[in-house]
């Protein structure tokens, strides 16, 4: 395990837990995979199916980030990670075995066990069953109709005529 690299994550996390590690420990498996393995700029991203610390790992790790268009969020609320390589359309799913390894341990204890185990028995490897996410686009700016805010055309929903941003626009819903 990289020690130098654990600190740049922790760093860039604020503190260690758990969660940083196991996502520490799914980008460092990615990065070593026949999979996607060490891919150039712009061709590797990540399909993260939660928003929990270990995120910020694949971020430091991977250098993939919502901002380049390479780190596309599901949330099914599972410690899973799908990376891809956008060229080849090769993946890995990485799914944690278990998140609450070592539950019996103080938190650094956790910390250790995570980062001193095998890739394989932290995270089973599956196909992903969602294809490859789409580049990053571009999208344009319209005025929202309702607070007068500049939002992305993609954001926007027609109610009434007019256009508004997700903020304003009421959801119908028709349930008591």
């Amino acid at each position: 395990m990289n020690r130098e690299l654990w600190e740049k994550t922790v760093a860039f996390h604020g503190h260690a837990c758990p969660g940083l590690a196991f996502g520490f420990m799914a980008a460092t498996a990615a990065s070593e995979s026949p999979e996607v393995g060490q891919l150039p700029y712009g061709r590797l991203v990540c399909l993260t199916e939660n928003d929990a610390c270990g995120v910020d790992a694949i971020q430091v790790v991977l250098g993939c980030t919502l901002g380049k268009g390479n780190l596309v969020f599901r949330d099914t609320g599972k410690h899973a990670f799908g990376f891809y390589d956008r060229e080849t359309g090769r993946s890995l799913r990485l799914v944690a075995r278990d998140s609450n390894l070592a539950p019996d341990l103080g938190m650094e204890e956790r910390i250790e066990v995570i980062l001193n185990s095998k890739p394989s028995d932290l995270f089973e490897g599956k196909r992903p069953t969602r294809p490859v996410p789409g580049m990053e686009r571009v999208f344009l700016t319209d005025v929202c109709q309702g607070c007068g805010e500049p939002t992305g055309e993609h954001r926007l929903r027609l109610q009434e005529g007019k256009k508004l941003c997700l903020d304003c626009f009421q959801e119908y819903d028709k349930r008591w």
